[in-house]
């Protein structure tokens, strides 16, 4: 056969040939299988229906709470999300501005700000690592002299963004923190101020204080809007550490503006001096007095006894400090000058009185009053007996002036009831010309917590006894010294009563005047030149006469009238002290009320007081 014969015979291969080794692989993966027992077994094997369910389903729950938590994240909780995060990139700081100060009337500053040191902490800046955050715990509690378990509970107490540690710190206290703040997240040193009060125990019923928990008393606290500062703001930008990486200024700081008064600080200093060193030697507690100038109403001086130092409040004190003022019986911080304790005025009630018989007809200027030692009436209650109301010594027959010179109780008793057949004012018009001159009422003195003092209540089983007790000043009735002193103004000018002022100016930080406060009219008295001319008169005969009872003010350097008075008080031989002058005589620059309660004896406390602080001020 032919080649080509032959290749007709051939076997004919598909394109991807069977290899031998193929095939020998083959045959031993089959016997493998047989010995396994895998021959008969599918190669796949379809899953049951219940299983694809619980695998789509479960797929589908964590779609749904995948979407449901996006849509919480990014809807409901989206801003909130972002104002955290704007928060923890950026911190706000305030930047302190200065508080208003105060000057006196020769622009002598009488308060400063002195600068100060707290230390703060802020919890969300604190570790996360709660070993850590105790270390430093004990480290800071180290270092400013504090328990460590007080000051942790202290902080995780608090729910403050702020927490002010210790405040005021000193130097040293102040040289440790600086030197290691870098250990000390969340902690750091916050520049503050304290008020600075010069001479704090001279001014302190006047000014008051501040304290650094906010409580404001005095001048602070009635013209806390005039000298509050407004703070700036800083916006630090920080890095996730909390490393500060810019700053930014976004509010502007605004000072306080700042106040100028009527007061004298030397006279005020010479006035607290002469009171506490006459109270002392006389054996007395305390009192209080009141310088107003009668053109205008402004407060030259005001002073109560005893007396504080505001520094320990604006600066921190001790709890040795703090009973020795909360425990005192005699109150210190009770300004008694405008609140009162229940002072009735004795015998500083009298040329009120003497105006108020002449302006009602009960008497003329030359009126002559047979006035004997004492006057008895007959009792109301028990006919057969008879009510006597004593002088303190015999003075005959008296007119107007000499009465209120020499102090002429039964002058006073019988203008003011009536005796016999001579009718007297009568305790209904006593009352209204008292009211007249705002006794009983609020002056409307720039400073907080004035009384109003009381004025008898004339329906509550009044007698003849008790128009004569009030007629000279005795009785159920208190004033307090400003009141006193605000009426006298009206007897020193003629007829007005100023509305005390504290403050004459505000000025801003350059001490250029903003405001000035013009005199303010508070009552003016109805009543004729020439009857306050006959009262002004038996004042300045209270001074010049021998017999007088302000004798002693005659050797000073002005002429001056004056009316002193001896309140009971309850208590047997003891008295409230009074005194109010008013000088130069022809032309009244000052009217001085002083008061000193609780003197044993008939004692010239108060007089002493005037004639000292007087001289004083009239040498300059």
């Amino acid at each position: 056969m032919s080649g080509r014969q032959l290749n007709r015979f051939k076997i004919k291969r598909p394109h991807h040939e069977i290899e031998f080794h193929e095939v020998l692989l083959d045959s031993l993966a089959q016997k493998k299988e047989r010995e396994l027992g895998l021959s008969e077994q599918k190669l796949e094997v379809l899953l049951p229906q219940r299983i694809l369910q619980v695998i789509w389903l479960g797929f589908l729950a964590l779609s749904l709470m995948l979407f449901g938590k996006t849509v919480q994240l990014q809807i409901f909780q989206g801003e909130a999300l972002a104002q955290a995060s704007e928060n923890n990139q950026y911190a706000i700081r305030f930047i302190q501005a200065q508080r208003g100060v105060v000057y006196d009337k020769n622009m002598i500053q009488l308060v400063f700000n002195k600068p100060s040191f707290d230390l703060v902490v802020r919890p969300l800046d604190l570790p996360d690592d709660q070993p850590r955050r105790e270390e430093i715990f004990k480290n800071i509690a180290q270092i400013i002299g504090q328990d460590y378990s007080e000051l942790s509970r202290k902080i995780k107490a608090s729910n403050l963004a702020e927490i002010t540690v210790a405040g005021d710190l000193d130097y040293q206290t102040l040289i440790l923190f600086e030197a290691r703040s870098h250990e000390f997240s969340g902690f750091e040193t916050k520049n503050n101020t304290a008020r600075e009060y010069v001479s704090g125990p001279t001014f302190s019923h006047l000014i008051g204080y501040q304290r650094k928990t906010g409580e404001k008393k005095g001048l602070e606290e009635y013209y806390d809007d005039i000298l509050a500062a407004q703070p700036g703001e800083l916006r630090v930008k920080r890095d996730v550490f909390g490393n500060p990486l810019s700053k930014e200024v976004i509010a502007i700081t605004s000072s306080g503006q700042s106040l100028v008064l009527y007061l004298d600080s030397e006279l005020q200093r010479k006035l607290t001096e002469t009171m506490e060193a006459v109270i002392k030697s006389v054996g007395a507690k305390g009192g209080a007095a009141v310088a107003l100038d009668p053109k205008t109403g402004g407060v030259l001086a005001m002073v109560s006894f005893p007396t504080f130092d505001n520094n320990l409040f604006s600066q921190g004190m001790t709890q040795e400090e703090w009973n020795s003022i909360n425990v005192n019986p005699q109150n210190p911080l009770f300004n008694r000058a405008i609140s009162g304790i229940g002072y009735p005025t004795g015998s500083t009630i009298k040329p009120l009185m003497g105006l108020a018989a002449l302006e009602e007809g009960v008497i003329k200027p030359d009126t002559q009053l047979y006035s004997p030692l004492e006057i008895c009436v007959q009792n109301p209650w028990f006919p057969e007996k008879q009510d006597c109301y004593a002088d303190w010594r015999y003075h005959g027959t008296s007119d107007l002036r000499r009465a209120i010179a020499e102090s002429v109780n039964t002058f006073f008793y019988q203008i003011g009831g009536g005796y016999q057949k001579f009718i007297g004012l009568g305790a209904t018009k006593i009352k209204k010309w008292l009211q007249a001159f705002n006794w009983g009422s609020k002056t409307g003195i720039d400073l907080p917590e004035e009384g109003e003092g009381i004025l008898p209540n004339l329906e509550d089983d009044w007698r003849l006894g008790d128009t004569y007790h009030l007629s000279i000043g005795q009785g159920s009735f208190s004033i307090t010294p400003l009141q006193v002193a605000a009426a006298y103004e009206a007897i020193a000018n003629g007829g007005i009563i100023f509305q005390p002022q504290v403050v004459s100016e505000i000025i801003d930080s350059e001490k250029k005047i903003i405001q000035k406060i013009e005199p303010k009219i508070l009552r003016e008295i109805s009543a004729g030149d020439d009857n306050f001319k006959v009262v002004r008169e038996g004042m300045r005969q209270a001074v010049t006469s021998p017999q007088g009872s302000s004798y002693l003010l005659n050797s000073l350097p002005v002429s001056a009238a004056s009316k002193t008075g001896t309140a009971q008080t309850g208590k047997e031989d003891v008295y409230h002290n009074w005194v109010t002058v008013f000088a130069p005589y022809p032309d009244p620059q000052i009217v001085l009320t002083v008061v000193i309660e609780n003197v044993p004896g008939v004692q010239v406390a108060s007089l002493l007081v005037a004639q000292e602080v007087l001289n004083w001020y009239f040498s300059q």
